[in-house]
């Protein structure tokens, strides 16, 4: 049995990552202590580095095993949490979408033999799958922007095509839909029972995986919800930036970020090792091999517990995995103190950012219209954003990671409206760099609402340097 097969069934077989286990010797995966609640480590997840569930050092399987955000036991979540003077007004939601199918081939080998259908026998599963594949069915006819009423509403190919959604990525999000219902409409009464249309807004790039992602996620919010009520919009941009697409600059500081990465790779002779011993497995050129990317490739055969390819110059195989996915953890690490694609995030999250606030701002007058908006996006839509706030420490986005931003209003003072920020269900409110020194000035359990426009509008602009002190300026400003 090959190390990563024995990886998974162990895992399989307690659910998550426990303490002490001899099956996880074998691939060297540091152990964590046991939560003395009996949640398991997974649930009690912190994107902010934690001494009681983190390994003392980083470890490539540990992290890529977060990545997967493989559905076992019910996550422990933040979300909805506040005093019971507050009501909820406003829910905004952005999610990347579901474990998918690799977008790359690692060349002369196999693609990893992963089905696509929906079957109920299958881990991992839901209880209202069938349920949402009947409701897909009869969705054929629904309202969407074009092009997205060409895609398919759920993935059903008996081998997935590239960057198809498969089970899990469904799952992921029928997971994440019921988990905000129990919250946003059983316990807060967001929407009421006879909601209509112009309550929600749902926007997705047109990509099947993000539709598919969306449609889970809203099936598992609003079950069997009527399909003359739900449309979804189009976005271009994978930055949701609508309108305000063009920016030199931010094109600018991303020509930078590429260099740097390139340079670090260039230092790493370990990595440059590792790529032309599996290019000689596959016999092609360590080049080819590189724009490959076949680390994308191989975290699917990781996720999935599919061996990784052999050939008769031999296999791929865990060592080769952990040196490139170490490299990964290394760049992002590099990328948080060079501060360069901080630069790009907060031109690039700019937009998507201003329509959220405008949403909250109309939300505060009274308006009932866009109570809970839904982004299905990618993890090159949440990563800027994450930055741009401030949130430094978080996270890559995982598969079906999703952030949410809340808006509560004080009964006792209806004219004050504050704002919560949750990462994967954990509560980051405090560590975005609009309120990080707020609770030490205030004893309120939440963010002012003005903090965040105010951020927004300009104080996020500092960061850049320069003089601009609003968007165009800061995209077209010459001293770059």
């Amino acid at each position: 049995m090959n190390k990563l097969k024995h990886l998974f069934m162990c895992l399989l077989a307690i659910g998550t990552v426990r303490h002490n286990l001899p099956c996880f010797v074998s691939v060297h995966l540091i152990p964590v202590s046991t939560p003395k609640n009996g949640m398991s480590s997974k649930s009690r997840k912190r994107i902010m580095p934690d001494p009681v569930t983190e390994p003392p050092v980083t470890d490539p399987v540990y992290e890529a095993l977060l990545y997967c955000n493989i559905p076992s036991v019910a996550e422990r979540s933040m979300e909805g949490h506040a005093p019971h003077h507050f009501k909820l007004v406003s829910v905004h939601v952005f999610i990347r979408h579901g474990d998918r199918y690799p977008l790359y081939v690692i060349p002369k080998t196999k693609r990893p033999e992963i089905d696509c259908t929906l079957v109920a026998n299958r881990k991992p599963y839901h209880p209202k799958l069938e349920a949402f594949v009947s409701h897909m069915s009869k969705g054929s006819g629904a309202s969407f922007e074009s092009p997205l009423n060409s895609l398919p509403l759920y993935p059903n190919h008996p081998l997935c095509e590239m960057g198809e959604l498969t089970q899990t990525g469904v799952v992921q999000h029928l997971q994440n839909g019921q988990l905000l219902r129990d919250i946003y409409l059983k316990k807060h009464k967001l929407l009421p029972n006879d909601w209509s249309a112009d309550q929600l807004y749902l926007e997705t790039t047109g990509k099947s995986r993000t539709l598919q992602s969306g449609l889970a996620l809203l099936y598992g919010f609003l079950p069997d919800f009527d399909w003359k009520k739900i449309y979804f919009r189009h976005q271009p941009s994978a930055l949701f930036c609508s309108g305000s697409c063009y920016c030199p600059v931010r094109n600018q500081y991303l020509e930078k970020e590429q260099r740097r990465q390139y340079l670090l790779r260039l230092k790493n002779s370990q990595l440059e090792k590792t790529y032309g011993e599996m290019a000689k497995i596959v016999d092609v050129p360590t080049k080819q091999l590189r724009a490959a990317n076949p680390i994308d490739s191989m975290l699917c055969h990781f996720c999935h517990n599919v061996s990784f390819p052999c050939t008769r110059n031999g296999c791929v195989d865990m060592e080769h995995f952990k040196v490139i996915k170490t490299h990964q953890i290394e760049d992002e690490r590099e990328r948080r103190e060079k501060k360069l694609y901080l630069g790009y995030s907060v031109l690039g999250a700019h937009p998507i950012l201003n329509q959220t606030i405008g949403r909250m701002q109309r939300a505060t007058e009274g308006r009932k219209e866009e109570l809970f908006a839904l982004y299905s996006a990618h993890d090159v839509t949440l990563s800027p954003v994450l930055s741009a706030l401030g949130l430094s420490e978080a996270r890559f986005p995982r598969f079906a990671a999703r952030l949410i931003f809340e808006l509560w209003q004080d009964r006792e003072k209806p004219s004050e409206h504050s704002v919560r920020i949750l990462y994967n269900g954990v509560d980051v409110t405090f560590h975005t760099s609009f309120c990080q020194d707020h609770h030490k000035r205030s004893p309120k359990p939440m963010c002012p609402l003005e903090n965040l426009v105010r951020f927004v509008k300009r104080d996020m602009f500092v960061a850049l340097g320069g003089s601009g002190t609003n968007y165009y300026d800061a995209c077209h400003r010459e001293e770059f």
